[in-house]
């Protein structure tokens, strides 16, 4: 292994990723020979293979499945070398990349926008999923910082709350419990929700809520995206429980309407999070910074008019 060089550490992680090798190439922008011959070049210094191919379908062999935690090691390792590096010499500079929960889509990328503009030597990655995935890419080291709910609590992590983050329960506009007004949870029982997966922080902050009311909902639909809930809310095939930060252009719209049910909103909060064990490159540290700063306004600008937040005593 002597031999092998970073760039064919990266190729092979890509390709790991995708299972795929045409598709790690488009990735990595190189063609899928460039792909297959660094493979091969690796292959050649370990001395075993490390994929098995079966026409289109690529699997890790065994030594693969050894060989690439020891590769993400290596490239989390040059990582923190490259960010102490520009941390020494104070450049807002490189690739900076941010992991996000789905659900911060709906706003994110209009602060990064704003945050290019201003740190214009930046260049950003942005990774998405549920709270559960994300907590596994900062844990392999595979994204610098994350936007998340709730922080995790099996990982050493530094988060810092920036903003409100309501949760309320939505229904179609012309559905009957709309024009009943102020709901008690009690009155959702006779009706089927459609609910966000396993795994998501939507989906945590709903059951914590109804275990505390001691209610059992009635799931008739359990989906991974927002959009498509929505979609099947509109369409009046049950309620649901959604971040309001989902929820602007509906409804600016009137396209859906959040049920005035008691003890909602249920506010979180928005925090931007890393491991403790990460020394943040000054990129990184420039976007903390802005977001501590700016988001909470933002958000606030955009989404509170649609909802009174619990005052505070």
């Amino acid at each position: 292994m002597k031999n092998a060089t970073f760039r064919q550490i990266r190729v092979f992680t890509e390709v790991a990723k995708h299972l795929s090798f045409s598709k790690a190439a488009q990735a990595l922008h190189l063609t899928p020979p460039a792909v297959t011959m660094q493979i091969k070049e690796l292959e050649g210094h370990v001395g075993m293979p490390l994929f098995e191919r079966n026409g289109r379908l690529v699997s890790l062999t065994t030594v693969g499945e050894y060989m690439l935690v020891y590769a993400r090691k290596i490239l989390a390792t040059l990582k923190d070398a490259e960010d102490a590096a520009a941390r020494l010499q104070r450049l807002e500079t490189g690739t900076l990349t941010i992991g996000m929960v789905s659900t911060a889509k709906y706003f994110l990328p209009r602060l990064l926008a704003e945050f290019r503009r201003e740190h214009v030597g930046i260049e950003v990655k942005l990774v998405a999923g549920n709270r559960e995935q994300l907590v596994k890419m900062l844990q392999a080291n595979e994204v610098d910082i994350a936007i998340m709910g709730r922080p995790p609590q099996e990982l050493a992590t530094r988060a810092e709350p920036f903003a409100a983050h309501p949760h309320v329960f939505v229904a179609a506009v012309d559905h009957p419990l709309v024009k009943l007004g102020h709901l008690t949870v009690e009155s959702l029982r006779s009706h089927a929700f459609i609910m966000r997966e396993e795994g998501s922080g939507t989906r945590s902050a709903l059951e914590n809520f109804f275990n505390a009311a001691h209610f059992e909902p009635t799931v008739s639909m359990e989906l991974a995206s927002n959009e498509i809930i929505k979609q099947a809310v509109m369409a009046g095939m049950g309620l649901s429980f959604l971040s309001l930060h989902t929820l602007g252009l509906e409804l600016d719209n009137q396209l859906i309407a959040i049920l005035e049910v008691e003890g909602t909103p249920v506010v979180r909060a928005w925090n931007v999070v890393h491991t403790q064990s990460k020394l943040l490159s000054p990129a990184a540290e420039a976007f903390r910074y802005f977001i501590l700063e700016r988001a909470e306004v933002f958000l606030a600008e955009n989404y509170g008019r649609h909802v009174a937040l619990p005052t505070q005593r």
